[in-house]
Order: C-alpha cells, then structure tokens, then sequence
C-alpha cells in the first residue's frame, strides 16, 4: 500500500499535475472505475452509533460524489492528540487520512509525515477560513491540513446563579457563587499569566526568543493565584468534579470546552450558559484571562498510494457540510467562515462562546518543539500552590525557578 518518496509528488506544481493527468486518464476510459483503499482514522466518539457514524456516514457521501472511484474505506481509531504519535513514528504503516490536533504539527513534519496542500485545495481551504485558523496549520509558509473547528476553552455557567454581566469579571464571580477551574492543568493555568504581559517565543513562533514567563509580571500572577486556590468560593477541578458539581449544584460555574457541552447540559438543562474569558483584578486593574487557543484539522499522509482520492476526501471531511453534520451531531464547533454565517449556527452560545474566545482573548498556541518544555513546570507550578508549598513569601523565588525550567529541558 505504501511506497516511500512519493513526499516529492507534494510540490504544489507536481500535484496539480498529477491530479489533471489523473483527470485526463479518466475521460479516456469513463467507463472504467479505479478501485481506491482509503484507510481513515478519526476518535471514536466519530464513529460510535451515538454520533450517527459520522466518519462512515460522511466517507459513504464523498463516495458517492466520486462514481469514478470504487472505493474501499478502511476504519481505525485515532484521537487528534494521539494521531501524530502514531502517524509520525510509521508514517508508512498508518492512515492515509487522519484527524489531528495542530499543537502536533511540528512532530509530524519533523516525520515528514503531512501533506502539503497546495494549488486549487489550498485556495479552497483559505477562502472559508479565518486568518487566525489558517496561522494554526501552517509552518515556513506551507499549509498542512484542512480546519473544522477550533480548539480552546471557554466558560460554561449557571444562569440561575450570574448574569451576562457578572460573567465579565472572575472576582466578581466569586462573590456570587463557586467557581471551578482546572488549576493544576497545565493548559489552563497560563492563561492568568499571559494576561499580564508573559509571552512564549516571541510570537509563538521564534523558539529562539524562548519564554518570558518570569519578573515581576510573573510574580505578581503566582501571589493572585494563591489568594485564588485560598478562596473558599474557588475548586480546583480534576476527574470531573466541575460537571459532579454543576450536576449537585455545589459549583456554579467550570471551564472547559465543547467536548463536555453534553455533559454540562444535563447538569444544568435551560439553565446553561456559556461565555468567553472573563477578566481578572490584578493591583487594582482589570486584566483579561488569555487561552491557548489552535485548531483540529483533517491530515493526509505523504506515503498515500491514492493521493488524489486521499486529498479530495480530506477537503471534504473539513467541508461545510461536514462540518454541519459534526455540528449538529458532535456539537463539534464549525469553523467554516460561510457556515458562520448561518443564523442558526452564529446564534448559538456555545459557539460563540469558543469563537469568541478564539478570536478575543487567546493566543496563538505555540506549536515549536521547545513548547514541550512548558507543561510540567507550569503544572508542579499549579500543584505548588494547591499544596501550600508556594506562599507569598517564596513566590519570587518558585516563579523564576519555574521559569528557569520552562527555557530548559524542563522539569
């Protein structure tokens, strides 16, 4: 099924030949069906009968759109976080199209184990879709995947407890009702940091400008994250408790993403509310949480033998009909610019609440392999506070060893 070195055939240029000579070979014979073997993998979750099959579903329509392809579709199960493990450490022996999450790419093109979208695709993908998503799939100028949703967090809440107003403001929050956060996550707890002028490589993406997770910017953030874990009005989420909480009424309000929009749902039925970040009172001003933010996007292996077919299914699994159906079946948030504009679809706060985010109060999340150095000292740094083994009195101390750490190999 494999052979290697067909990574030259990405060139833009190439592709497109292929792709047209490929065309031409079928008009010769229109009545000669190609047999095609795609192997696609996608989460579970795509494929169970709960979602409707989507992945089948989905793969069976593109299909029958391509009557010049007698297509044999191959299922396997990959999350978007493990799919670049599995796809960069063979890419030979793995899917011909995956899903995966855009903080991976790095690891796969150091594999070189992602298509180059180019041509008439790339212009497809660009056109219905943002500035900002495009950035998230593209290193050195060249785009490696198709979008179909962003990938963040945001704030879901009880409307029985806060207004739209009281949501604006974390401090304020926590006059009126508990609020749980996922504090010892590395993903999470940055984002009070950021909000008060920290940067990670520059831009996000001069890995050699390191992290400027440290001075008095930084110190400032780890005395306020104490007095935070101290509030009695303030849980730390793990395994769960956020949704347990909601469900009993303990907790009034969690972050997290779409993924536990069904869960919050059930727990709180008309009573959901969703925002974006809310701001935090640092010294006296106002400052504004700051997510990571990326995407997930539809991948193809270089090491396809049916790259046209594989391309072709790939724009169309992040195609705004897919992505309507992952929407509505998944509630797999959109990030297709036309299917934005539908007034079902912009209307509803959930999605707002994750585009908001995306597009306000987040960052970029750097995808430099150096990143992997950030998560574990920002997590001990999470669990340091939870323990009370970082106090007022060492905060300087713990935030520059932390630092340090995130500029090292880590700790």
């Amino acid at each position: 099924m494999r052979k290697k070195g067909l990574a030259l055939l990405l060139a833009i240029g190439l592709l497109a030949a292929n792709i047209a000579g490929c065309g031409s070979s079928l008009q010769d014979g229109a009545d000669k069906r190609e047999s095609v073997r795609l192997m696609v993998w996608s989460p579970s979750e795509d494929q169970s009968k709960d979602s409707g099959e989507w992945l089948q579903r989905t793969c069976e329509a593109f299909a029958a759109e391509h009557p010049e392809w007698d297509i044999t579709f191959v299922y396997g199960v990959a999350d978007e976080a493990s799919a670049a493990t599995q796809v960069s450490q063979d890419p030979e022996a793995s899917a011909d199209v995956f899903m995966y999450a855009n903080d991976t790419l790095t690891t796969m093109t150091d594999a070189n184990a992602l298509v180059k979208f180019g041509g008439k695709y790339r212009e497809e993908i660009e056109s219905t879709n943002s500035e900002e998503v495009l950035a998230s799939l593209t290193k050195d100028g060249e785009l490696y995947g198709v979008p179909f949703t962003t990938n963040t967090w945001f704030m879901y809440y009880d409307k029985n407890v806060f207004t739209e107003e009281d949501v604006k403001n974390l401090d304020t929050m926590l006059e009126k009702g508990v609020v749980s956060f996922p504090f010892t996550n590395s993903w999470y707890l940055p984002s009070f940091y950021i909000g008060n002028g920290c940067s990670l490589f520059g831009d996000g993406t001069k890995e050699e400008e390191g992290v400027d997770f440290g001075g008095d910017k930084a110190v400032e953030v780890t005395d306020y994250l104490i007095d935070l874990a101290a509030n009695p009005n303030f849980k730390i989420d793990a395994d769960g408790s956020g949704i347990a909480g909601l469900r009993d009424g303990s907790i009034s309000a969690m972050f997290s993403g779409s993924w536990d929009a069904n869960g919050v749902k059930e727990a709180l039925g008309e009573n959901m509310g969703a925002a974006s970040l809310p701001t935090y009172m640092l010294n006296g001003e106002e400052k504004q949480m700051m997510a990571y933010a990326g995407s997930k996007a539809v991948g193809v292996n270089p090491n396809c033998k049916y790259m046209v077919p594989a391309v072709e299914l790939a724009i169309y699994l992040g195609s705004a009909q897919a992505q309507r159906s992952h929407y509505e079946l998944r509630n797999v948030i959109p990030c297709n610019t036309k299917l934005m504009e539908e007034k079902e679809i912009m209307s509803d706060p959930l999605v707002m609440a994750q585009n908001n985010t995306f597009n306000n109060t987040s960052i970029l999340q750097p995808f430099v392999s150096a990143m992997n150095n950030c998560w574990s000292p920002v997590e001990n740094m999470g669990k340091a506070i939870r323990n009370k083994s970082v106090t007022h009195e060492n905060a300087k101390e713990q935030t520059e060893a932390m630092n340090e750490a995130m500029n090292s190999s880590g700790i």
